[in-house]
């Protein structure tokens, strides 16, 4: 059914990208291709300073160790990335680069101030320009 996929995982919540990404494996087209996204969140400068130099680093490379394990788990095919900013942003920006056709996004029980969706979801749905399947 579809080309490009851009699966997003949140490192802390790993089993709802792992079921995503088990999700989108069912979507695509024979040829196509699933990307496995890590967003890093930039720390704001204030809080920057009391923090270790590396950190931002060692958190990329500890998503993209995490992504590789789990392609490694399930079996199956996937380009690994890792982008940087805010997670909404990136998300967008890594679908657009792909030219994907699907984002299969997960959602957390939302709370009142986004009692629909996750507030990322939210915002990727309203302003992606492909499908967006969000997975509860």
């Amino acid at each position: 059914m579809y080309k490009k996929i851009i699966v997003p995982v949140e490192i802390g919540t790993i089993e709802r990208g792992e079921r995503a990404f088990r999700k989108a494996a069912t979507l695509l087209d024979e040829g196509g291709e699933i990307v496995l996204l890590n967003v890093v969140q930039d720390v704001p400068t204030y809080i920057a300073v009391d923090l270790p130099p590396q950190l931002i680093e060692n958190t990329i490379e500890d998503g993209r160790q995490r992504l590789e394990q789990l392609r490694l788990k399930t079996g199956i095919a996937a380009i690994v990335e890792i982008g940087r900013g805010p997670p909404a942003h990136g998300i967008l920006a890594s679908a657009e680069a792909h030219r994907a056709d699907l984002i299969i996004v997960a959602s957390h029980v939302p709370d009142f101030s986004n009692y629909f969706i996750g507030a990322t979801a939210d915002r990727v749905v309203r302003h992606a320009k492909c499908s967006v399947l969000v997975d509860r």
